[in-house]
């Protein structure tokens, strides 16, 4: 399966210059079975990537642009009359694909984001009393512009967590915007992706993520690094169960891509701000301190105490 990861990401790279962490974490994110979150200005390539991801990948995409007029329908999909069968049939949504492209989350209403949010956690739509399974396997990848607040409508705390990682893709360097341009210059490099997957083989890749072993003093690592979010004193709410879920999945997606069966410390710390920072809220001292998330996240890292390995074992 670690062959699987590195064929797609080999593919993804062809198209996103410059940016090999992001694209692991949105690999490892898909691979856990969880929700990715780009909190990013525009035009730095999010869209490129989850179009290159569904290529590369042999899955179906789709794209929906948020804006203050998008309805849950317009996801979920709606019952429309047939006159020539004189029957209600179902059009189906945006939702009806392995991967959404959902773009800036924060341009609609609260009612069309909890539309999505319970599409992505419970994996089905529900309409007219009839419930349809949405294909296996389904991954969101939401972004968001953090520059601007006029007609925004921000996701609060509880809905943020039901996205498995937050990333910021950033501007590319000197050297990156070159080869973009260079790139760019002799057509689309969409083109250039080969099918290197399928839906099967991503549901495989799942399982056998969720197969990987934890000991544990893993466990105990996790849980620990978890609980001291909660008992900062510059977070006012620490991360959540769904968090610490979140974190064990990832390590394990990390551990996979490693060539391991078998999770190790470093799986955890590679993970963890990724997993976490977006769940913390923090107190109303840190933020007048100018304390950022990451920052308080880095320094939990330092003063937890990780498990020893001898001989491979804990």
């Amino acid at each position: 399966m670690q062959g699987v990861m590195e064929s797609v990401l080999e593919e993804v790279k062809k198209v996103v210059t410059g940016k090999d962490e992001v694209v692991l974490k949105v690999m490892l994110a898909i691979t856990a079975g969880g929700h990715i979150l780009i909190d990013d200005i525009p035009g730095v390539g999010k869209t490129t990537m989850a179009m290159g991801f569904a290529k590369a990948m042999g899955c179906s995409c789709n794209r929906i642009q948020f804006t203050p007029d998008v309805m849950p329908s317009d996801i979920m999909g709606f019952s429309a009359y047939n006159p020539k069968t004189q029957e209600f049939e179902y059009r189906s949504g945006a939702a009806m694909c392995n991967l959404l492209l959902a773009d800036e989350i924060n341009r609609t209403s609260s009612k069309t984001q909890a539309a999505l949010l319970e599409v992505m956690e419970e994996k089905r739509v529900s309409v007219d009393g009839q419930t349809r399974n949405l294909p296996r396997p389904f991954t969101v990848i939401a972004t968001q512009n953090p520059v601007g607040s006029i007609g925004t409508m921000q996701l609060p705390e509880s809905q943020l967590d039901r996205f498995m990682i937050r990333l910021s893709m950033g501007y590319p360097d000197r050297e990156q915007e070159i080869n973009i341009l260079k790139a760019r210059a002799t057509g689309n490099p969409l083109a250039l992706i080969h099918e290197v997957a399928d839906e099967q083989r991503i549901l495989e890749l799942q399982s056998q993520s969720d197969r990987v072993y934890i000991h544990d003093a893993i466990y105990d690592y996790i849980v620990r690094l978890i609980q001291s979010t909660r008992e900062n004193e510059a977070v006012e709410l620490g991360v959540s169960p769904r968090g610490t879920l979140a974190v064990a999945a990832m390590a394990k997606a990390h551990a996979l891509y490693e060539d391991r069966d078998y999770c190790v410390p470093a799986d955890v710390k590679a993970v963890f701000a990724d997993v976490v920072c977006h769940r913390l809220v923090l107190s109303a001292k840190a933020r007048m301190d100018r304390l950022t998330d990451k920052a308080v996240v880095s320094e939990i890292l330092e003063r937890t105490a990780v498990p020893r390995l001898k001989k491979g074992k804990v």
